[in-house]
């Protein structure tokens, strides 16, 4: 029996976590130095210390295969790695293993096995060969139907991703979609998704606004409507006048000219909403070497 005591001591020496410092003493008949030695050689421990760094660089991926489609964000501390082979396999493998697993969470398809070992110890092996931390930030999966289309476009290398879904009409036009979507950011892919608390968040916003500029408050309901359709078509993709368009159509409008209509939009942008390095390239250098 591993005491928790001598659990929290070899995680207090390596850094990694709880239940591989226990497979480690359960590994090494609880002698805490060949411990030390096994999370080393697993890469476990070498991982660990990276665990703290900040990787908000990547690469934002998508793979379609048959009438099945994922798009994922996987994370690096610098873009030189994201755009390393071994990095590229390993975000290969982690597509493949969404399309193929029933996995709906992070956690859930962290503890998938690709065949050789789970998804979390692919990636804190590849953390321990190539010297950052890498982490599966989230991912998305599509299942399409015969009458429906994915689109998808890459932008910059990786940095943008968008996968779209649309019925009753061909893979070129869900890709003008994608490539719209990449470039005006939507946050949404109809008015209908706009969830209720950020619009009449938004409406509180327009209303005072209008307050501030001294228009009469019986008024204000009626100028609000026209706000709000603006509103629709500055985060919602249907909304959105399409950027190809020369007679300011909506995007919706373009989809439904060639016979259809959109179903899903997914857009990942790498490292949105997370907080960046602000060490620069001098200081990293001087870190390496002083380290």
């Amino acid at each position: 029996m591993i005491s928790a005591s001598l659990v929290k001591e070899l995680r207090e020496k390596t850094g990694a976590g709880m239940l591989d410092c226990k497979k480690a003493l359960e590994a090494t008949d609880a002698n805490i130095d060949a411990a030390i030695d096994w999370l080393r050689e697993k890469g476990i421990s070498k991982a660990a210390k990276k665990a703290d760094r900040i990787a908000a660089e990547g690469v934002a991926a998508i793979l379609i295969d048959g009438n099945n489609a994922a798009i994922v964000e996987v994370n690096s501390e610098t873009d030189f790695v994201a755009k390393n082979d071994e990095f590229k396999t390993m975000v290969d493998t982690i597509l493949k293993t969404i399309i193929n697993s029933n996995a709906d969470t992070v956690e859930e398809l962290l503890n998938v096995n690709d065949g050789s070992e789970t998804i979390n110890e692919l990636i804190v092996s590849k953390t321990a060969t190539i010297g950052e931390k890498l982490s599966l930030r989230r991912f998305a999966k599509i299942t399409k139907s015969e009458t429906e289309s994915f689109g998808e476009y890459i932008h910059m290398g990786g940095k943008i991703a968008v996968l779209t879904l649309l019925d009753n009409t061909n893979s070129e036009v869900a890709k003008e979609v994608a490539m719209h979507a990449a470039a005006m950011r939507p946050l949404y892919v109809k008015a209908e998704n706009v969830p209720t608390d950020v619009l009449e968040k938004e409406k509180a916003i327009m209303k005072e606004q209008l307050l501030n500029e001294g228009k009469p408050e019986d008024k204000i309901e009626g100028i609000l409507i026209g706000k709000v359709k603006k509103y629709y078509e500055e985060v919602c993709l249907e909304n959105q006048i399409f950027v190809k368009a020369e007679n300011k159509e909506s995007v919706g409008q373009y989809v439904a000219n060639n016979g259809g209509s959109i179903v899903n939009m997914i857009r990942f942008e790498v490292g949105e909403g997370m907080e960046k390095r602000e060490e620069n390239f001098a200081e990293e250098v001087a870190k390496q070497i002083n380290g």
